[in-house]
């Protein structure tokens, strides 16, 4: 039997919902995860330190009592945040960061920001205070094809905001093409990327395997085989430009299997499980714990964890649905199937 012990890994992008939902799926990630940044897009969304500091109290409260973990906090940008949140933002202490949707470009970003110009006077005081700005970086422009809307988003976004704003701390999150890891990469210290286990171990293939696979699909979308292998290649580096960030994404399974499918994965439930499998199949399992647990504490100024986990190698079967909403289950990533390795109680 081989095992695999870790300093207690961080997840970087994670959304929990609210409610019954965010019960459900809570104590999948906090079994693993010793913090995790937790995304805005409830409805409405958490535009205020006041409504994140509420959101926080509901995540504690629903936390099972014999596991310790610590929410960190995000804010819902939109063209009318006041650059004086930001202050409040950085006195909070619990608010980490920022999140840009562009808006309509995936799940609840309808408020999101329209226009670039009417931010800069907050994103200015970001970069002022240090406060990052986490990036779902596609256009929404609908003539931009769906699988090229990442690499437009460097040119027309990315490029023009960094060179307004060349300190500005940016997490370009859940990158999926060769043109972003080349781009972080390449990019000053003040910008890093996060990369879920599902863009390291599958391309887009994968969404039509056997027929249209709607829990396969997800935004930003699968790209090509040599996405895929560019990611595995940055992740896997030792770059601590570079984190664990699960975009674990959970969505009923009626919303999912539906004539127009909601975009997300759910793989909280094997969430360091499938990034073992993937630093495996590279043969780079001595560089999982600068990525799950070393970079993003770095690039967020916070110390690593002080305890560990242990994964076992052993081929653990996914349940075909997990409990969610009552009479709506949850189907996660690789339902019925197996996954490789195995969190040790």
């Amino acid at each position: 039997m081989q095992t695999l012990t870790l300093i207690r890994p961080d997840d970087w992008h994670l959304h929990l919902r609210d409610g019954d939902a965010m019960k459900a799926v809570l104590p999948d990630t906090a079994r693993r995860f010793g913090r995790a940044i937790v995304m805005p897009n409830l409805k409405p969304p958490v535009r205020t330190v006041a409504e994140a500091g509420e959101y926080r109290q509901r995540i504690l409260a629903a936390l099972p009592a014999d596991i310790s973990f610590e929410p960190l906090m995000t804010l819902y940008l939109t063209d009318v945040t006041p650059p004086e949140e930001i202050v409040r933002v950085k006195e909070s202490g619990f608010v980490k960061a920022l999140k840009l949707y562009p808006a309509g470009a995936t799940t609840n970003s309808d408020a999101g920001v329209t226009d670039f110009d009417k931010v800069i006077p907050t994103l200015r005081v970001m970069a002022e205070l240090g406060v990052p700005l986490l990036v779902h970086g596609e256009v929404t422009d609908p003539s931009v094809d769906v699988f090229d809307r990442e690499a437009v988003f460097i040119d027309r976004v990315m490029r023009p905001l960094l060179d307004k704003l060349p300190s500005l701390k940016v997490v370009f999150e859940h990158i999926t093409t060769k043109q972003a890891a080349n781009f972080v990469w390449s990019a000053g210290e003040n910008v890093a990327a996060t990369i879920t286990a599902h863009h390291l171990l599958m391309n887009r293939n994968a969404i039509f395997a056997g027929g249209i696979r709607p829990h396969h699909y997800c935004l930003p979308v699968l790209k090509r085989e040599i996405h895929r292998e560019a990611l595995v290649e940055v992740a896997t580096s030792g770059n601590p430009k570079f984190f664990l960030g699960t975009d674990s994404a959970p969505h009923a399974q009626s919303t999912k299997e539906a004539a127009c499918g909601c975009a997300g994965m759910y793989t909280a439930n094997n969430g360091i499980e499938l990034y073992a499998e993937a630093f495996e199949s590279a043969g780079a399992l001595d560089r999982l714990e600068g990525f799950a647990s070393r970079h993003g504490p770095l690039f967020y100024g916070l110390p690593a964890n002080s305890d560990s986990i242990t994964l076992v190698k052993e081929a653990t079967e996914v349940p075909a649905s997990l409990h969610y909403l009552p009479n709506d289950p949850l189907v996660p990533l690789r339902a019925g199937e197996t996954v490789g390795w195995r969190l040790r109680s």
